[in-house]
């Protein structure tokens, strides 16, 4: 490989998904995409996930190490991770994002070692170093935040860098420039999280922890009496009841598995529960789907279904059959998170964007109190 490459790390719970792009001008040329995968008993052996780094680091070097004839690297790009409220776009990976990311992370989640084996692999192949669109990314216009209390202010957490690919990919597919689409976008994966873009930007969207659909692992948005109830009823910690609703939520509380092709293998079989359980699920991605399209007036240029359920073409057609009167819906299954980052990182290096630098406080409009 003799020409310089991008390379894309995104760390998963017991993965390393590792890519290889050819940066031409402002686009990618997808060369590598490969995971690696980490043994569960090993990755349970680690304290924290910080603690990882070295073990994934390693794994990395040695993976690049057996590329035959080696890879001469551009710039490394990782997953961004739970940061703080940051706007859209590339951030350059510095010292003080890394310490972020590893210590003060908003959630623990895998992800957050991203920028940490980006500086690592970049700072050996003396090259720079990037994050793109983490799920912090917030747009939200004033109208969006208020929630009805004021010690609660809403604010965004949603899949931020898929759906922004998702969204610039139906824009070039119409013809328009991104920062003019109007689109809805239902990322659905282990998470689900559905957003409105309006002009280029997620003016507001389903928080993926909190106000979602339920998904496969996740109980989504919950009544709060209820809610209140369960934390103070003592048939749970406080990290346990987290564990529940996010892990052990959703599908999985109910049928016992995460494996959304199980559940249409047990519906398929005549199981009433597994089919009650995915009708709900796809009724509440429909009921989002609805919502976001009221935040464009009704009249998005199309709604987009991504993430890794989008396979599912019963999914997909069912969804479809719900929401396709709202506009044209185009599906793009799986995720486009590696091209997303590397594109992210070659528009950098073509100079059509400009990356910004840590810490970095979200471009919006400043609530007026």
């Amino acid at each position: 490989m003799p020409k310089s490459l991008i390379l894309t790390i995104n760390p998963g719970t017991t993965t390393t998904r590792i890519g290889l792009f050819l940066p031409q001008g402002a686009e990618v040329l997808p060369v590598l995409d490969e995971t690696i995968d980490h043994d569960e008993t090993v990755m349970a052996g680690f304290e924290s996930i910080a603690a990882q780094l070295p073990f994934r680091a390693a794994a990395v070097r040695s993976f690049l190490e057996a590329i035959p004839g080696g890879v001469r690297l551009a710039a490394v790009v990782g997953r961004g991770g739970m940061l703080s409220p940051v706007p859209a776009g590339v951030i350059a990976v510095d010292d003080g994002l890394v310490d972020f990311a590893l210590h003060r992370p908003v959630h623990q989640h895998a992800s957050n070692l991203g920028a940490p084996l980006a500086q690592r692999i970049a700072r050996a192949a003396g090259c720079a170093a990037f994050v793109v669109d983490p799920v912090s990314v917030d747009e939200l216009p004033p109208v969006a935040r208020v929630s009805g209390c004021p010690d609660i202010p809403r604010f965004s957490f949603v899949h931020a860098l898929n759906i922004r690919a998702c969204g610039r990919r139906l824009a070039a597919r119409l013809g328009k420039p991104f920062a003019e689409l109007d689109a809805v976008v239902a990322h659905m994966g282990a998470g689900i999280s559905v957003a409105a873009i309006r002009k280029g930007r997620i003016a507001d969207g389903t928080n993926r922890m909190e106000n979602s659909p339920f998904s496969p692992e996740r109980a989504g948005g919950l009544p709060p009496m209820s809610l209140i109830d369960l934390c103070y009823s003592g048939r749970f910690t406080k990290d346990g009841l987290k564990r529940r609703l996010y892990g052990q939520g959703g599908v999985f509380a109910y049928l016992g598995t995460k494996d959304m092709r199980r559940v249409e293998a047990m519906i398929d079989a005549g199981d009433g529960k597994a089919r009650l359980v995915w009708e709900a699920m796809v009724y509440q991605i429909g009921k989002a789907i609805g919502s976001m399209a009221a935040v464009l007036d009704f009249r998005p240029d199309g709604v987009v279904l991504t993430g890794g359920m989008a396979h599912s073409l019963r999914l997909t057609a069912a969804l479809t059959d719900r929401i396709g009167r709202l506009a044209p819906v185009t599906c793009y299954p799986g995720s486009q998170e590696s091209e997303a980052l590397a594109a992210g990182a070659a528009r950098v290096l073509a100079g059509t964007e400009a990356a910004r630098h840590w810490p970095v406080a979200p471009d919006v409009e400043p609530m007026p109190w």
